[in-house]
């Protein structure tokens, strides 16, 4: 799995729009939390993108974006992102080429792993958390990449904050 300092790998993919949509052009607008989860719909993932969802606004406010990645559909992310009104684009990684890329693909077409990245403008991973069953580690990620970029105090993030 790629580390702090790496240069994060380009890629090609589309949203759950159906745009095409690349890294480098994501990054145009600034700093990215770029978020691999498993599935759409099941319990900590949702859990995750909940998280997200709730602080999205003060990442935002400090010039971040939040982009989910997993390899479900566009039509899957689509209905995902309005049952629990999530503001950020997913990526549909149907061939997993872009969790390969990060190392977050499990060999053997097994599910993905859990792993959030903060890259900044020039691709550099700034930040990294791993974490396979629970979101402590995405919790404190977030809460590190506000305090970088808006100063502390910024988070909202709570142990219930994450609720659906």
């Amino acid at each position: 799995m790629l580390k702090p300092g790496d240069a994060a790998p380009d890629f090609t993919t589309t949203d759950d729009s159906g745009d095409v949509v690349t890294l480098s052009g994501l990054l145009a607008a600034g700093p990215l939390v770029l978020y691999f989860y498993p599935a759409d719909f099941t319990p900590t993932c949702t859990k995750q993108a909940c998280m997200m969802r709730d602080e999205h606004e003060g990442l935002v406010r400090a010039g971040v974006r939040i982009v989910g990645v997993n390899p479900g559909s566009e039509s899957l992310h689509r209905k995902f992102k309005t049952i629990f009104s999530l503001p950020f684009p997913i990526l549909a990684d149907r061939g997993k080429h872009v969790a390969r890329a990060f190392g977050v693909a499990r060999p053997f077409g097994l599910i993905q792993r859990r792993a959030s990245f903060l890259i900044d403008a020039d691709r550099t991973i700034l930040d990294v958390a791993r974490g396979e069953f629970g979101l402590g580690a995405h919790r404190e990620f977030v809460a590190r990449v506000l305090e970088r970029f808006a100063g502390s105090g910024g988070s909202s993030i709570t142990t219930s904050s994450a609720q659906a």
